[in-house]
């Protein structure tokens, strides 16, 4: 690894630190409880894309988080460059992960393989 991509990985790893500290001190209940999955910083780290869990929300809580941190992004940013001391923060924008979606998508796609092997292979010793 490069310098360059060190200090890109340190800088993911304390924003998945320091964002939900800032929006824990946010008196809105949408979005101060969410949790932060990934931060993945651009190679110049001027944008930041931050995944969230969606686990505990429907589909118009998720609108409305989404909508409401794009208000309070720049608050985001003055937090983390105050608390760091960072000249510049990058710039956010924010998705929730369907990581977790994808993943027990592929397990059942492995079970059923798994089951249809091993029925292949009683049909074969009869």
């Amino acid at each position: 690894m490069r310098d360059e991509e060190i200090k890109r990985k340190r800088t993911e790893s304390r924003l998945v630190e320091l964002i939900p500290e800032a929006l824990s001190t946010m008196n809105d209940n949408r979005i101060n409880g969410l949790t932060v999955t990934e931060v993945v910083c651009s190679r110049g780290r001027y944008d930041a894309k931050v995944y969230l869990d969606k686990s505990y929300l429907n589909e118009q809580e998720q609108s409305e988080a989404l909508k409401q941190l794009r208000i309070v992004s720049g608050y985001l940013s003055t937090y983390i460059r105050d608390s760091e001391g960072w000249f510049k923060a990058p710039k956010f924008t924010f998705e929730f992960d369907d990581q977790l979606e994808r993943i027990t998508h592929i397990e059942d796609l492995f079970q059923q393989i798994a089951k249809r092997k091993s029925e292949d292979k009683s049909d074969e010793s009869k």
